[in-house]
């Protein structure tokens, strides 16, 4: 599929939130609540909604299905991890320490762009936690944007000024991007960059792609560290979809039309959602946000 100058996302494009599906919803509900601090906006039966003071948007969605796969959701195409951004160096430093002292063990990464911390939710569905370095201080490799992942300098984040007591997620905490198996690079690339319109930001990056909208460093990383892996089946924990904010309901007409001209489908959900699965099998949810 050639690629159209037309075919890109507005700037404005970004990720909304997700839908997990979990095995045990009072224990996840715990930890996204009570150990991670998001707020527990609403509570029905066996689905849950979870976000950030002043915020009223959906950020973590929860679905419960109690009979689980033996299978680690690692080991699956699908996802690889969510990525939820803090909107400065102290409140990362604040949620570092808050996390050591409760004794969860995490990774932590320098990745040029932005700095991370990893971990799982009790169900193995993997959470990267980070801050974004101002744009100005993003290099470039000839015409790729520069990434990587370096030792992350803790002492220097724990010494940040403002770090203080975690005191729950901050206002203006949202999902800052996506990071997914997939089956292999270029039908993930066509799907994604082609049909709905990511720019490709690094492909030098070994196994993955990172795609973005508007100039960010990625809305979406892609990579085949699970090479020859099945999607999830039903009972399995699992990533149920992710959103794509899209500018109106004008985008989101021509998002679903070079889908379907690209040999996918969209289902509609609603009158301002549709939802598309890419070829690994995981669900993108376009949300028209006018």
């Amino acid at each position: 599929m050639t690629r159209q100058m037309n075919a890109r996302l507005s700037d404005g494009a970004h990720v909304g939130g997700v839908r997990l599906q979990v095995t045990n919803l009072e224990r996840s509900v715990a930890f996204y609540r009570d150990l991670l601090g998001f707020v527990l906006l609403r509570r029905d039966g066996s689905e849950a909604q979870l976000g950030v003071p002043a915020g009223g948007r959906t950020l973590i969605a929860l679905v419960e299905r109690p009979v689980a796969s033996a299978l680690p959701p690692r080991s699956r195409l699908g996802l690889f991890h969510f990525a939820i951004l803090l909107p400065d160096r102290a409140s990362l430093g604040s949620v570092m320490l808050h996390l050591h002292e409760q004794g969860v063990r995490l990774g932590m990464s320098d990745h040029l762009v932005s700095e991370a911390l990893y971990l799982n939710d009790p169900d193995g569905l993997g959470i990267e936690i980070y801050r974004d370095r101002p744009k100005a201080e993003w290099r470039h490799d000839g015409t790729e944007l520069a990434m990587a992942t370096d030792p992350l300098d803790a002492e220097g984040l724990a010494r940040e000024p403002g770090v203080g007591p975690w005191t729950g997620m901050p206002a203006g905490t949202t999902i800052g991007h996506m990071h997914l198996h997939v089956g292999d690079l270029v039908s993930a690339e066509a799907f994604y960059s082609d049909a709905i319109g990511f720019d490709v930001m690094v492909r030098r990056y070994p196994g993955a792609l990172f795609m973005s909208a508007g100039g960010y460093h990625h809305h979406l990383g892609a990579n085949t560290w699970a090479r020859g892996a099945e999607a999830s089946v039903p009972d399995e924990p699992q990533l149920l979809y992710w959103e794509l904010m899209l500018r109106d309901a004008r985008e989101l007409a021509e998002v679903s039309a070079r889908i379907t001209e690209s040999g996918g489908a969209t289902t509609a959900d609603g009158d301002n959602a549709a939802v598309a699965r890419d070829p690994s099998g995981t669900a993108v949810r376009l949300v028209a946000e006018a």
